[in-house]
């Protein structure tokens, strides 16, 4: 009976795991659903590919999202949130839009809009995070964001 609860125990120690995910420690985990309607002029740039867009609404992230038709079929959205992810959201942290790019107004930091990635990470040794992602699915004419 000793070996058996011993091995129950052994199973519970190794079944346990710790979760390792490096969280952005800037921006909170917004939830949230919004519907974009392709045939309104306001996202008629969603229709092309690399053309982005700026969701400015409220409740919709925590300064927004960057909404943007990807892949190479064109049938992907990609989103993002629009706060810069390396300081906490402030007067001068929303980014804007630079061609496929998108730039934060306080530290001059370039995000890729397709990868979400840091183009011009400083070499200081310190921690920089990527743009935070959304779900961004589309069904016929409309694309739903979500967190």
């Amino acid at each position: 009976m000793r070996r058996f609860l011993g091995c129950i125990l052994l199973i519970f120690l190794i079944s346990c795991s710790s979760d390792s995910t490096n969280r952005n420690p800037y921006l909170q985990e917004v939830n949230f659903r919004f519907d974009l309607n392709l045939n309104l002029p306001l996202y008629n740039g969603l229709n092309n590919i690399g053309n982005p867009v700026y969701v400015g609404n409220d409740g919709v992230g925590t300064r927004g999202v960057f909404v943007m038709r990807a892949g190479l079929s064109g049938a992907q959205f990609v989103a993002w949130e629009a706060s810069c992810p390396n300081h906490a959201p402030n007067t001068c942290s929303t980014m804007s839009i630079d061609g496929q790019n998108v730039v934060c107004d306080c530290e001059g930091y370039t995000y890729n809009l397709f990868t979400g990635q840091q183009l011009d990470r400083p070499d200081d040794g310190g921690r920089y995070y990527d743009l935070l992602f959304y779900r961004a699915t589309q069904s016929g004419n409309t694309v739903v964001i979500s967190n």
